[in-house]
């Protein structure tokens, strides 16, 4: 067992060199409580540097912020993803052993769930209620004795725990969270906040730790002691986390902001919360909002009913939280066991664009080192096929509102008062129209004054052609039908392009005369085109060059198919004078028209070509918005879509989108101005910018 000794025994040489050889180990010296010195025989120094290099006691705190870790470059097989859960159980108040008992029961639980990080209520090992009972040396001596059984319980189990308990130090008692792996104690965190005393008594018993980092004994080893520290992995330095207790939480400056800063990714906190009626929201509300500011998991355990009920009742609110996001919580009052998985790389990309994360790390803030082996747990939180899609019908009325408000600007700025939008009978072109009477609506401008254009070509179908009229007819909008075949025609004569070649010739002559006739149009009423095209597309490079591709304001630029979708679902609802229409439009095969119908139908369907739309917008959004690399969308793609395509399906789908999505760039690159509405744009003025020459073969090389 290694010793530690105080600096000021040093004067005892012959003590010391007899002490380092007989046992062959370092002995460490500490100064003011840190540790300061190692001194060792020149034998065991010899056999360390011929050793691995990291041999740091995980036991001892580290007199500066450890910067140099050698770092594995994480698996690519591992996706970031860590279990993490939140257990409170019948507490008997001063009942230490029952409570070892219990807190031992929940940690094999915990392991049999492939949980990584647990975390308890604050106080567990003793109960929060004790009241002066907490001046009982019998109490706080028995709760020393079950953090070394608990310590020694956790060897060889590879789950990081989290207890609460009551210690002294330095004359003063804490109220403190001590931190257990592989039958280490990693450190010991001391409440800085205490609640008011007009709420609780705690402040009778405990002392707020207000001090530098220092060290505690317990047993015969001295550990780091305080609340400026976070716990790092060695090997996937993206793990690392940090702990609070309680009151902390709803402090002004938590202690946590700064384990955020300096990297902490997930913040566990044990906690005694009472319940009174309205705290509940509000405490979620807390939680939420702290996760989402630090961009961070949140991880709170609070004690049930079970404490003393002498003059409180406790929540046992457990929940996990990422980014202002909920991802579990267990019933009030209810204790229990509650787990999910928050994603680190997610956080990790998230603050990368955070400028609050440029702050220069505190030099306060100590690193303590662990390892740990972590996998890919199989993933309990929901993954939705459709991230863009909503079950509230308030978030699609906001949509179609903002981009109205998008296009009330372009034409009151440019004092225009008409618009021409090409209606092709399909999903984009119907919410264009959509949100332009709405923006009409907001100007006090006829709706009249929406000229809208149907120009059927050799594609056009029966069925498209019906939806254009019965929309023109149903709303108060000019509408004027130009027929293109002829212009078409000779304008493929004069290039010499044989009318039976069915190629992109053929397919692309039709959109950019569609175009050319908006564009002459709008000048002739003295109005502007209107775009159409959605995010969907734009991604793909479904859309022709200098043909649907171009217009003076594009509505829809944001939106991608699935949610286009969904709003034109939603606005009929809201309009019965066209909701039988819109849902023939919604469930009408997406095609852009421009090879031959068959007796009538559809003959080219867009997704035979580029792929499912619902899969594309999945890895539109994991792409874009997260960027998570290929095999991570992949892992995630097959997970969430079980059952519908298999991996292979998705795999194939997955290399066409990197395909078309950087080929294309060059046409993002000339994009007529559109609102962001949603989380994503392409736009080369704002969120996306990308040489339209680059390579995305060593891209495709991560699905291999």
């Amino acid at each position: 067992m290694s010793q530690i000794i105080p600096i000021k025994d040093l004067r005892d040489t012959n003590k010391i060199s007899e002490a380092c050889h007989s046992s062959n180990e370092p002995l460490f010296i500490t100064k003011n409580g840190y540790a300061d010195l190692v001194v060792m025989s020149d034998e065991y120094y010899r056999s360390l540097i011929s050793a691995s290099p990291i041999q740091q006691p995980l036991y001892l705190a580290p007199k500066k912020q450890i910067t140099k870790f050698e770092y594995k470059v994480l698996d690519k097989n591992f996706f970031g993803y860590i279990r993490v859960g939140a257990a409170s159980f019948d507490i008997a108040v001063g009942d230490v052993n029952h409570n070892v008992a219990e807190i031992k029961k929940y940690i094999d639980m915990a392991l049999d769930k492939e949980i990584k990080l647990l975390v308890f209520p604050e106080l567990c090992l003793s109960g929060y209620t004790c009241g002066d009972l907490f001046y009982q040396s019998d109490l706080l001596n028995q709760c020393e004795k079950a953090l070394l059984e608990l310590k020694e319980y956790s060897a060889n189990k590879d789950i990081v725990f989290m207890v609460g308990a009551p210690l002294r130090k330095d004359s003063h008692l804490y109220n403190c969270a001590v931190v257990i792996y592989r039958s280490e104690i990693l450190g010991v965190y001391a409440k800085k906040y205490l609640p008011h005393q007009n709420e609780y008594y705690e402040n009778r018993q405990f002392d707020p730790y207000t001090l530098e980092n220092s060290t505690i004994v317990i047993g015969e080893k001295e550990y780091i002691f305080g609340n400026k520290f976070i716990f790092e992995d060695l090997e996937h330095y993206k793990l690392s986390f940090g702990v609070e207790i309680c009151e902390d939480l709803w402090a002004i400056e938590p202690p946590s902001t700064a384990m955020a800063i300096n990297g902490a990714k997930i913040i566990f906190n044990l906690s005694a919360s009472n319940e009174i009626l309205g705290k509940e929201e509000f405490r979620k509300d807390l939680i939420k909002s702290t996760s989402a500011r630090l961009m961070s998991g949140y991880v709170y355990c609070s004690s049930g009913p079970s404490e003393s009920t002498q003059d409180l009742i406790f929540s046992s609110y457990k929940g996990i939280y990422e980014n202002g996001n909920l991802l579990n919580e267990g019933r009030m009052f209810m204790d229990g066991l509650i787990y999910s998985e928050i994603d680190i790389e997610s956080l990790e990309n998230e603050r990368i664009h955070a400028s609050s994360f440029t702050l220069e790390k505190s030099s306060e803030v100590e690193i303590i080192p662990f390892k740990m082996e972590l996998n890919n747990p199989s993933l309990s939180r929901k993954i939705k096929q459709n991230p863009f899609i909503y079950d509230d019908n308030q978030v699609y009325e906001k949509v179609i509102y903002m981009q109205a408000l998008g296009l009330r600007k372009r034409l009151s700025a440019t004092k225009i008062d008409k618009i021409v939008l090409g209606l092709s009978g399909g999903l984009d072109s119907t919410l264009a129209l959509f949100v332009c009477i709405e923006a009409f609506k907001l100007l006090n401008i006829p709706t009249r004054n929406i000229y809208v254009l149907t120009e059927p070509a050799f594609g056009t179908s029966d069925e498209t052609h019906k939806n254009v009229l019965e929309l023109a007819n149903n709303l108060d909008v000019s509408f004027k039908e130009i027929d293109i075949k002829k212009s078409v025609t000779q304008h493929l004569l004069d290039l010499g392009h044989d009318i039976n070649d069915k190629n992109v010739v053929y397919e692309n002559a039709q959109a950019r005369e569609r175009t050319q006739v908006l564009f002459d149009y709008a000048n002739e009423i003295g109005g502007i085109v209107v775009g159409t095209g959605d995010l969907s597309e734009l991604c793909l490079g479904w859309t022709t060059f200098n043909g649907d591709h171009m217009s003076n304001y594009n509505v829809n630029v944001s939106l991608p198919k699935t949610l286009v979708r969904e709003l034109v679902r939603y606005y009929g609802t809201i309009h019965p004078e066209i909701e039988d229409v819109a849902n023939r439009i919604v469930m009408t095969p997406i095609s852009p028209e421009l090879i031959d119908p068959v007796n009538g139908e559809i003959n080219q369907l867009t997704e035979d070509k580029i792929g499912p739309y619902e899969l594309n917008d999945f890895f539109i959004y994991y792409y874009l918005r997260r960027n998570f690399s290929l095999s991570k969308i992949l892992y995630l793609a097959v997970y969430a879509f079980m059952g519908k395509y298999d991996e292979e399906t998705i795999k194939g789908h997955l290399r066409n989108f990197v395909r078309r999505f950087y080929s294309n760039q060059f046409k993002r690159s000339t994009l007529p101005d559109g609102p962001k509405i949603t989380s994503l744009s392409v736009s080369p003025r704002g969120d996306l910018r990308l040489p339209p020459d680059m390579s995305y073969n060593s891209l495709l090389s991560e699905l291999d």
